[in-house]
């Protein structure tokens, strides 16, 4: 965190978050946090506020350093889009509509709206609901637009959150109390009129002004993106030193291939080096790469051939007999030849 500055009294001030409820309308829990009261109008403590602020940012750090996820609250008309716009900006989730009963403690039954939402958003630009009439899909379109509002901010939940940034506590009261039943720690800015029991983290200040709640919210915002770049980076380093990544080795090896290794590797176990005839007692003998013979080897083994003879071979026993085979058949046709030659006198005389 010593990378963000937190705003200074003076800015608070600026920003309005100083001012409280009327004194009709205090809460007495909230008595530590009021600095004093000013035409019927309690005014906060600024110096406790920016304290807390700073406690409530560094823990909602350390929450997103670690990837845990985060919801903020926030139902008032007059902030529910500052609220979304911080939550959309920072990667965290966000109801803005209203809560929904059970979003902690009966999960199982929100993740089937959740689905339902995201299996007809699918199918509509799948353009799969161009099989019903126009009036179908109107009312698809409907109930797309419908879930959307009151589950839009939170499809990617996948159970309970790590923690629940709250503004007006006195408001949200519901959601508190499902977070206590499951220990979900709540940060919540909170105005005199409010009641802190229940919120591990609380930022006193004016929750109804715009320009107020949009400071507040625009610190814890920066700090919860600063923790989520924090996270993908440990992240990061974490797949490099497995060699996930580019830095390390990503080999991908296919079916084929594989076997291929195997049988390349099951021949070179039966292979045996030099080493290994040593051991078993045999003569070592010196390979000569195949199809490559010098000048001066061919005529060391034309000399020690005893058939080769200036260029010239003795025949084999097979080449003999053929050979004899021959010229006896050549002995025994001359007799023949010579009766045919007298037939041909004969005839012309």
């Amino acid at each position: 965190m010593t990378n963000y500055t937190f705003p200074t009294v003076q800015e608070l001030l600026e920003a309005g978050v100083h001012f409280g409820h009327s004194v009709n309308k205090w809460n007495p829990k909230m008595e530590p946090y009021i600095y004093a009261a000013k035409q019927g109008v309690h005014i906060l403590d600024l110096d406790q506020t920016a304290k807390l602020l700073k406690e409530a940012g560094e823990y909602l750090f350390d929450v997103a350093s670690k990837g845990g996820q985060i919801i903020f609250v926030c139902t008032k008309k007059q902030v529910a889009q500052i609220a979304k716009d911080q939550a959309l900006r920072c990667g965290a989730m966000c109801m803005n509509e209203r809560w929904i009963g059970g979003t902690i403690t009966n999960f199982k039954v929100i993740k089937k709206s959740v689905d339902k939402l995201v299996n007809l958003k699918k199918k509509r630009d799948n353009h799969e609901l161009d099989m019903y009439t126009k009036k179908e899909r109107l009312l698809i379109d409907r109930e797309i637009s419908r879930l959307e509002r009151f589950f839009g901010g939170v499809v990617g939940l996948k159970g309970e959150p790590q923690a629940v940034v709250v503004v007006d506590a006195r408001r949200e009261r519901t959601a508190i109390n499902e977070c206590r039943i499951f220990d979900v720690p709540v940060v919540a800015l909170i105005d005199t009129n409010s009641d802190p029991t229940g919120i591990l983290k609380l930022i006193p200040g004016n929750d109804d002004a715009a320009k107020s709640v949009s400071k507040v919210l625009g610190v814890l915002a920066d700090c919860i993106e600063m923790g989520y770049r924090e996270f993908e980076k440990t992240r990061i380093i974490e797949k490099a030193k497995k060699g996930d990544l580019a830095g390390g080795t990503n080999i991908k090896i296919t079916t084929s291939e594989a076997e291929r290794l195997d049988s390349e590797v099951s021949n070179m176990d039966s292979i045996e080096l030099p080493g290994d005839q040593m051991s078993k007692g045999k003569p070592v003998t010196e390979g000569k790469p195949a199809g490559k013979t010098t000048v001066g080897e061919a005529d060391k083994d034309q000399k020690e051939d005893p058939r080769v003879e200036t260029g010239k071979t003795k025949p084999s026993n097979n080449e003999d007999k053929t050979v004899r085979a021959g010229a006896k058949s050549g002995k025994d046709d001359k007799p023949a030849k010579k009766q045919a030659s007298k037939k041909v006198k004969k005839e012309e005389k």
